[in-house]
């Protein structure tokens, strides 16, 4: 949650909401805006991975 806050605003709800949305593998963006969450959750002890949709048949 801390590093959510720190990355998108600071207010719980709203890191509580993404947190949300990862989990559910809802939350989108660009690869390396990704890549850096990732980076950033790894550094805080989170196991986390960034990983392209896959393509619909």
């Amino acid at each position: 949650m801390k590093v959510l806050r720190a990355e998108f605003g600071g207010e719980l709800a709203r890191a509580r909401r993404t947190l949300q949305q990862i989990r559910a593998g809802l939350f989108a963006g660009t690869m390396p805006e990704m890549t850096l969450l990732v980076h950033r959750l790894r550094a805080a002890g989170v196991e986390a991975v960034a990983a392209r949709p896959s393509a619909a048949d």
